[in-house]
């Protein structure tokens, strides 16, 4: 057993917010299995518009599904507050490239700011593209040095370009929308996943132990 799990998530979506709940909850029993993780943030208006694909409210029929899996997916992954804000969607630039200035200056962070958006945008109805509620949301683990440089970094040509490029290395493994993984086994072949809903063929490409679709720990045998 063995591999990688490269998962590609922007705020402005909310199955990206279920698939990080979902792979932190289990992060360490992939590590027990020598699977690890690696979150990127890209723009999904990026893959939208490389890719030609059209965001689901903008087609009736999955708008309409849209309300019933929304619901199921919320009671599924623990996350029954979230809400969709009455300024959805927003452009998620700015947010996008404070994540990777953050994993790349505070990683220790990165998965707790990431966290952090979510909630404020999908659970208490922040706009966190707007350059001021953004810093306020980073300001929970951030001092204010720390906020004002996360804040222009993201309007630093570097971060803009690294957004690019995170956005471009998805679109190059065939992404189409957010949550979209990549996946590499312990044999070292690798596969594109897609959607929050993906887990269990995620485990059995892995190898990895299940029961009933549950991830077990390390050592344990299949059933």
């Amino acid at each position: 057993m063995g591999g990688l799990i490269t998962c590609y998530l922007d705020c402005v979506s909310p199955y990206s917010y279920f698939a990080l709940i979902y792979l932190e909850k289990h992060r360490g029993l992939l590590k027990s299995h020598g699977v690890d993780i690696d979150i990127v943030p890209v723009f999904l208006g990026g893959i939208n518009v490389g890719s030609g694909n059209k965001p689901p409210w903008t087609l009736p029929a999955k708008a309409s599904y849209s309300q019933y899996d929304n619901e199921r997916a919320k009671k599924f992954f623990g996350a029954t507050n979230v809400k969709t804000p009455d300024f959805f969607p927003i452009l998620s630039l700015l947010p996008q490239r404070a994540l990777i200035y953050i994993k790349s200056q505070h990683p220790d962070l990165f998965i707790q700011a990431f966290r952090d958006l979510f909630v404020e945008m999908w659970e208490k109805g922040v706009d966190v593209s707007k350059p001021e509620l953004l810093a306020k949301t980073f300001s929970q683990h951030f001092s204010k040095s720390e906020v004002e440089n996360i804040i222009k970094g993201a309007n630093s040509p570097e971060y803009k370009q690294a957004l690019n490029d995170n956005t471009k290395q998805a679109l190059d493994r065939g992404a189409f929308g957010c949550p979209w993984f990549w996946v590499k086994n312990s044999e070292g072949k690798e596969e594109p996943f897609f959607g929050s809903d993906r887990f269990h063929y995620m485990w059995s490409y892995l190898d990895l132990p299940v029961r009933e679709l549950e991830l077990l720990p390390g050592g344990r045998a299949k059933i």
